[in-house]
């Protein structure tokens, strides 16, 4: 029985650590393959559709008279696109995107869940569930009391240190160099 429990355990545990995370993982990939398939066949809403457009700084480019199928997705304010179409016209990279809203949900569910097993919550209220707590801990690390020292060296205050350096140093011409003959290599 105490064998059942800690593989249960540890199963939880595990789950806990990764397995959401591979189950919401998987749920986003079976959701891309749905979308794929939609947009392969066009059974999406045009009106839907998002253009993006960027500059490009290309030399020689040929403007292109229609669109083309292109993958890809993007993430923007928070929210997930995907590209369906593409063009080159005047200068500019033009992009059709189509908002991704399974992928937004799973992607929200799973931020959801790692809060809510990781005791994440903010409290809406603004009401702290034990006060006295919270105030002591406060009070304990906010307060600090900074001390003042006028520490002073006696030396220092006379102004009777001078320093006078009356000393010359000449070099000597005894360590100057001279032109030489290289030696000979053998």
């Amino acid at each position: 029985m105490k064998k059942a429990a800690a593989i249960l355990l540890s199963a939880l545990l595990c789950f806990n650590w990764y397995g959401y995370r591979l189950v919401t993982d998987y749920l986003q990939y079976q959701a891309d393959l749905q979308l794929e398939v939609r947009l392969d066949n066009n059974d999406y809403d045009e009106s839907q559709l998002i253009e993006l457009r960027i500059p490009l700084h290309l030399p020689y480019h040929n403007d292109w008279n229609y669109y083309e199928r292109y993958d890809g997705e993007i993430e923007f304010k928070g929210i997930h696109y995907k590209y369906v179409k593409r063009k080159i016209e005047r200068g500019d990279l033009v992009l059709l995107c189509l908002p991704d809203n399974a992928k937004q949900r799973i992607q929200s569910a799973k931020e959801a869940f790692f809060k809510l097993v990781n005791d994440l919550q903010q409290d809406t209220t603004g009401k702290t569930t034990n006060p006295g707590k919270s105030s002591v801990q406060k009070n304990f690390f906010s307060d600090y009391h900074q001390e003042k020292n006028n520490w002073t060296i006696p030396a220092l205050q006379t102004g009777s240190a001078e320093y006078n350096d009356t000393k010359f140093y000449f070099l000597s011409a005894v360590n100057k160099l001279k032109p030489e003959q290289p030696p000979e290599c053998l």
